[in-house]
């Protein structure tokens, strides 16, 4: 690898290294955009319950699926090309939503935002890798990681503001116009670099992985629409379970895997792993959930939502680099471990202010989740890659990266299915000679708090008692996701224990 330390290229340096930290700032806010514009959305274009998920699940079944095969499309043909050809299919499908007037195309159209977001994360990530080395490398990665933060902290209320102001249009318009700012700058300022020689690319494994992830996380998205013993299910369960045994084998049989599974027979990598499975859940999760439940079941605005929203995002700009510091005097395993106990007690405090109808004691209980979950935000990726030998860092790095995002989508589709579950149930008590196929579809509806669309199909139910029975079912999510949260702590704290085999 060539390193760029000349003073002639420093200003190169610098304008490349502006125009990467700006794409990862994008991505949050097209993640966070998806969500505000829903009920906007909804309002304009009138979609089904399931199009108007899509406008998150898209993206992130995408973005999930798609990130490891874009790694290696950026380590092996010029990042810079991969980084490019990312923010150029952002900027079009971001304007293709702009124009749409049908949320069936919007939903596809999410879903090519996800595979440009991959693109540009992947090249992005490579090119600073080949821009630095050693302490700089890791002050630039960390930087990285903070303005991920700052776009997930203040990208819903932005986002809110515009949608209240413009209207939703104008939130893809904006990151339409960002992406193809950005990657002018990216064209003028990333140097292209030949790709030194290495072992040949693990297509066949790469693509059966994606596959595998992406059968699974569509079948679950697909689950609250067309019910566990559908046949469209099961040919998603037998898609995953057939390109999930093909993978283990194939894995089996290379020299070298796009990852080995030998990696997770590693106790202390595999506790390593439950960190972001813990966080997608205590908290990237809730930045879909919280905002459409105060939108659809509070009747508050998308710029009232986002702001409530801070006191869970706010931490994350912050406490990351309390717990770098802290580490210090601690074990960052113990710090992860606090930090998942304190979130699991912000849910539960959650979960008592929605029963509560408090929106301060929401907004407290949010706030110490945030911080909670920023402790170890901050420390995972040091983790991950220390958790393994050096000869193994790479690797280990493109796992962890993987399951932290693909992670994301398969939790959000989970939660999602959860909630439709915990309505078909209350309405079901309420109502229990509602018609089976009536019941389902308005449970659909109010699993993403959609509760007037939900009260046309059932207006023998006020619209009152239809919000306490959304209510009902975050109560028990939160719970769940407590639950989740509190044994992912325990396993970490137990896991994290175990030494690092250098075999």
């Amino acid at each position: 690898m060539t390193e760029i330390s000349s003073t002639s290229s420093s200003g190169v340096n610098i304008s490349a290294t502006l125009a990467i930290l700006l794409a990862a700032l994008l991505l949050p806010l097209s993640f966070t955009g998806g969500v505000v514009t829903t009920a906007a959305i909804s309002r304009d274009l009138h979609g089904g319950p399931l199009s108007l998920a899509w406008l998150t699940n898209g993206f992130m079944l995408t973005f999930g699926s798609g990130l490891l095969a874009a790694g290696v499309a950026a380590d092996k043909l010029r990042h810079k090309r991969v980084f490019i050809a990312g923010l150029a299919l952002f900027a079009v499908s971001s304007l293709l939503i702009a124009l749409t007037s049908s949320t069936l195309t919007l939903g596809i159209y999410r879903a090519l935002q996800g595979i440009a977001a991959a693109l540009t994360l992947a090249g992005g990530v490579t090119a600073l890798a080949h821009l630095y080395s050693g302490p700089a490398r890791t002050r630039v990665f960390s930087l990285l990681g903070t303005l991920f933060g700052v776009g997930l902290a203040f990208g819903p209320l932005v986002m809110g503001i515009i949608t209240d102001a413009l209207g939703w249009r104008w939130v893809y318009a904006l990151l339409a116009a960002m992406a193809m700012v950005i990657g002018l700058a990216g064209q003028l300022s990333i140097t292209a670099m030949k790709t030194p020689p290495s072992a040949p690319a693990d297509i066949r494994g790469t693509a059966l992985f994606s596959l595998a992830l992406f059968a699974f996380t569509t079948t679950l998205i697909l689950l609250p629409q067309y019910g566990a013993l559908s046949l469209t299910v099961f040919i998603g369960l037998a898609m995953t379970l057939l390109a999930g045994a093909l993978f283990v084998r194939h894995t089996q049989r290379i020299a070298h895997p796009v990852f080995t599974l030998a990696l997770l027979r590693q106790p202390h990598f595999a506790g390593v792993l439950l960190l972001p499975v813990a966080t997608c859940y205590c908290y990237v999760v809730l930045l879909i959930v919280i905002p459409l439940f105060l939108m659809g079941a509070r009747d508050l605005s998308e710029t009232q939502s986002a702001v409530i929203l801070l006191a869970l995002t706010a931490p994350m700009l912050i406490f990351p680099g309390i717990a770098a510091w802290l580490t210090r005097w601690f074990n960052p395993g113990k710090i992860s471990v606090a930090g998942l106990l304190l979130a699991t007690l912000g849910l539960i405090g959650m979960a008592y202010a929605i029963k509560t109808d408090g929106l301060i004691a929401l907004a407290g209980s949010m706030f110490v989740t945030g911080i909670g979950a920023a402790l170890p935000w901050g420390l995972m990726d040091g983790l991950a890659v220390s958790a393994v030998t050096v000869e193994r860092a790479g690797m280990a790095a493109g796992l962890f990266n993987t399951v932290r995002v693909a992670g994301e989508g398969i939790a959000l589709a989970i939660v999602m299915a959860l909630l439709a579950l915990f309505n078909r149930l209350g309405l079901q008590q309420s109502l229990p000679t509602l018609d089976a196929a009536t019941r389902d579809k308005a449970a659909v509806w109010l699993s993403g708090s959609h509760v007037l669309q939900a009260h046309e199909l059932l207006p023998q139910i006020p619209v009152p008692l239809l919000m306490s029975n959304v209510e009902h079912a975050y109560f028990i999510l939160l719970y769940g996701l407590a639950a989740i949260t509190l044994g992912c702590a325990v396993w970490v704290g137990i896991l994290l224990k175990q030494p690092v085999k250098q075999a």
